[in-house]
């Protein structure tokens, strides 16, 4: 199984919107596909208001590539969050257990 996290820093003043789209749009959507065994979020702490993160676990490199296709290393991110994330950062592991 492959753990995949994803890590958004926002624009400044953009804190709350984005929350509204991770937990309204993101975590449903990553709900939804097929291959994804676990999913959770992480929403900001008082030192670091602006970042936030997905916790995902995949049953396999197969069900990863039919989601996120053959770029699967690049952090994606959909367009009606484009003006709202400063930067991002996604990384790949097996999972231990």
């Amino acid at each position: 199984m492959i753990v995949r996290i994803f890590q958004v820093t926002t624009h400044e003043g953009k804190e709350r919107e984005f929350e509204t789209f991770f937990r309204e749009t993101a975590l449903p959507l990553m709900h939804r596909q097929d291959g994804l065994v676990w999913v959770t979020g992480g929403l900001p702490r008082e030192d670091t208001p602006q970042d936030f993160c997905m916790v995902m676990v995949w049953r396999d490199l197969d069900a990863l590539i039919a989601f996120a296709g053959e770029d699967w290393r690049d952090p994606h991110i959909l367009p009606e969050e484009a003006e709202l994330v400063k930067s991002r950062r996604i990384t790949h592991y097996e999972l231990a257990a």
